[in-house]
């Protein structure tokens, strides 16, 4: 794999923001480290969000996201949103428009990642769990699969905790309007668009009765869903384990395989 840390202007946020970005690199020689080769073209690619306390090197930091991307052959972006909830802030900056628009715009100027939907996928963990079904949910037509891991999914029950009440009011102006909502969001879209989705929370997380809703729901609507409730609380050991099998999961195509 190659690994890049990518520092570019943003128009969209109007200041210079970071990504980190993991690429397939086939390799003969090198010891310990699985790399699926391809023919050419353009490489499948997952857009990886952060959390609420991380930045765009977390993934990377934490988990061995490196490794898992390079045994499926799959690029990896993970940008930076700060504490945005993946919203274009009431009082801050355009983070919705700038991971939804301007991002995979950037990004394929730069790369050779696919712009396909059958190939673009998104997952995140806690906020990014959040941000990767919204994006989803909002855009279905652009997204082959879509994984939330310990997911903040429920943005207007969150608002009401005490201790994200300041953030919720620079973020949402205190109240999270239908867009910004998943459960609106799911009710909306039409299932038949929606593509396969995975959620995943540990059974000791708080957030826990907020995946199994979303689940619930989507089900209900006749919205392919993957549930994968296991042991664990809101913490990396158990994100690590959850992403090596959402890749597994992706419904890659065989040249990407």
């Amino acid at each position: 794999m190659a690994a890049v840390t990518c520092d570019f202007f943003s128009e969209v946020l109007e200041v210079g923001t970071s990504v980190s970005v993991v690429l397939p690199q086939a390799t003969q020689a090198q010891i310990g480290v699985s790399a699926v080769p391809r023919a050419g073209g353009d490489l499948p690619v997952l857009y990886l969000l952060h959390g609420l306390s991380d930045d765009h090197t977390a993934w990377t930091r934490y988990t061995s996201i490196e490794r898992y991307a390079a045994a499926a052959g799959l690029a990896v972006v993970m940008p930076a949103v700060g504490r945005s909830f993946y919203a274009d802030e009431r009082h801050g900056h355009r983070y919705w428009e700038f991971v939804s628009e301007e991002l995979p715009q950037v990004m394929g100027s730069f790369f050779r990642i696919s712009s396909q939907p059958a190939e673009t996928f998104v997952a995140g963990l806690s906020m990014g769990g959040y941000g990767a079904l919204k994006l989803a949910l909002t855009h279905p037509g652009r997204f082959g699969a879509a994984a939330s891991l310990s997911g903040g999914l429920d943005a207007a029950a969150i608002a009401d905790f005490p201790h994200r009440r300041e953030l919720f009011e620079r973020v949402f102006g205190g109240a999270v309007g239908p867009a910004d909502d998943l459960f609106a969001l799911l009710a909306a879209a039409p299932a038949s668009d929606v593509p396969p989705l995975y959620v995943s929370c540990g059974t000791e997380d708080e957030l826990l009765p907020f995946s199994h809703r979303f689940v619930d729901q989507a089900r209900a609507r006749g919205i392919e869903v993957t549930a994968d409730f296991r042991p664990g609380d809101h913490e990396w050991g158990l994100w690590d384990a959850v992403i090596r099998d959402v890749i597994a999961w992706l419904p890659r195509a065989p040249a990407a395989r």
